[in-house]
């Protein structure tokens, strides 16, 4: 399952990310010789805790008193849209804090490109999407970074939870201006109506069988009889059929499946329904009095305590993507985020983005994080090491991650350098023959997307035991 889903996630990136990027003639070739004695390795560590010390602090509560939630918001391109990376993550945090649900989601299939494993939706409607790394076309792009929408309204949307792990109790539906353009709906039931309609009567001609013996047979004029079907002439063939003229009625049933729509609660964010049972399936319906739907996402919670950990990315997206659109920072209040955790570089590193540019990039995206965000704390990622076109040293990937790690502690952020990490600029190659890396030299493995989950799952425990430990001291 997981190696098609993701044989079918590199086809989409690289049909889609990867066939904009030009080559450039000018781009110095790749050192080979002696470039695997260069490797080396950074410290899996996660850099000036101290921005993460409320962050610990209601990791430590969750805990120790096992009640409550702590959500985390992972945001990036398109190592974070399949959710392979973020994915393992969730999972070792969930492992140790608890499963508070699966945290956002969206409908990728529907916007015909690639999402995560765990939910699956399906609709009896075609819809329109847009994407933020295109021109603005004024699709209502927020929190998914891709626009969903429809003017149909006899659409239905099926959600079916693929995981048990990540049935939910509650969900939310996050719409443009937190209009109420759904419903949510748990069952359909089928409606049977009946009508009194004129009785069909059809005569087959038989041999010997003139108009007028038809006529007297039914008590009707031969004139009615040709009207009726439109004959010009009173000649008739055996084996034909006549629709004979009835004053008499019966009884038509028809059936349809209707929607059972329940009641949704609005927040400040969000339109929100809540089962006390744990759900797998449910469906999202038009509201009636909407005329337009747009959907910019849901969210997905269980009644147990424990980590959310939602997945947000766009593939071939960059910090400016996200800057264009100020819904997306307008919805991002709506997943409640303890730390907020940012994955943005690669595609500025194929645009050749001069440092200075892609840092203001991305810190005007922090400050609109934190100005919608205040209670969130913040911890910025380096980008993976890659090659440019499969061939050149990634010098802009370097030098950003230089700068992120550079700023940390004067921008209140913390910082992981998983450039460094996976083994900086000389180690590209080094991962593609060890299975970690793509034949593209930018996109990893599924293998790949894994080890990182699993370093950063590490250091970010590593820091809260730490924590722990100066917080008993």
């Amino acid at each position: 399952m997981w190696t098609k889903f993701f044989r079918a996630f590199l086809g989409m990136l690289f049909s889609g990310t990867l066939s904009a990027q030009v080559i450039d003639s000018t781009a110095s070739e790749v050192d080979t010789l002696g470039m695997e004695e260069k490797v080396s390795y950074g410290e899996n560590a996660v850099s000036n805790t101290k921005a993460l010390e409320n962050f610990f602090e209601k990791l430590y509560l969750l805990e120790t008193q096992k009640s409550g939630k702590v959500r985390i918001v992972h945001i990036g391109d398109s190592h974070i849209q399949a959710d392979l990376f973020t994915g393992v993550i969730r999972k070792n945090l969930q492992e140790k804090f608890g499963n508070g649900g699966l945290g956002f989601s969206f409908p990728h299939n529907l916007a015909r490109t690639n999402g995560n494993y765990f939910i699956k939706y399906s609709s009896n409607q075609s819809w329109n999407n847009h994407r933020l790394t295109k021109e603005k076309n004024g699709s209502p792009i927020g929190l998914s970074g891709i626009s969903l929408t429809t003017k149909a309204r006899d659409f239905a949307v099926e959600i079916n939870v693929r995981d048990n792990a990540y049935q939910f109790n509650t969900l939310k539906i996050v719409t443009p201006d937190n209009q109420n353009m759904f419903e949510v709906a748990t069952a359909k039931k089928t409606i049977t109506l009946e009508s009194d309609v004129p009785k069909s009567i059809v005569h087959k001609i038989k041999n010997g069988e003139a108009l007028s013996i038809i006529a007297d047979k039914y008590n009707i004029s031969v004139a009615e009889l040709k009207r009726y079907n439109g004959l010009k002439s009173n000649n008739i063939r055996a084996g034909k059929t006549l629709k004979i003229p009835t004053n008499e009625m019966q009884k038509r049933s028809v059936k349809r499946s209707e929607f059972i729509p329940l009641s949704l609660t609005e927040e400040s964010h969000s339109h929100s329904f809540y089962s006390e049972t744990p759900m797998d399936k449910i469906y999202l319906i038009p509201n009636k009095s909407a005329s337009d739907f747009a959907l910019n996402g849901l969210v997905f919670e269980k009644n147990e305590p424990g980590i959310t950990y939602s997945a947000i990315g766009v593939n071939g997206a960059k910090a400016s993507d996200y800057n264009k659109y100020p819904l997306f920072f307008e919805q991002t209040p709506a997943l409640q985020a303890d730390l907020i955790v940012i994955s943005l570089g690669t595609n500025e590193t194929f645009d050749k983005m001069p440092v200075q540019d892609y840092m203001n990039q991305l810190n005007t995206f922090i400050a609109n994080i934190k100005a919608k965000n205040p209670n969130a704390e913040v911890l910025v990622m380096s980008t993976p090491p890659s090659l440019l076109y499969r061939r050149s040293l990634n010098h802009f990937a370097d030098a950003y991650a230089r700068e992120i790690n550079a700023q940390a502690s004067v921008a209140n952020h913390a910082s992981w350098d998983l450039f460094a990490i996976m083994g900086g600029m000389y180690g590209v190659n080094r991962n593609y023959r060890q299975g970690l890396m793509s034949g593209d030299k930018v996109h990893y493995t599924k293998s790949g997307y894994e080890k990182q989950g699993e370093l950063f799952s590490q250091a970010l425990l590593n820091a809260y035991e730490n924590f722990k430990v100066t917080k008993k001291n």
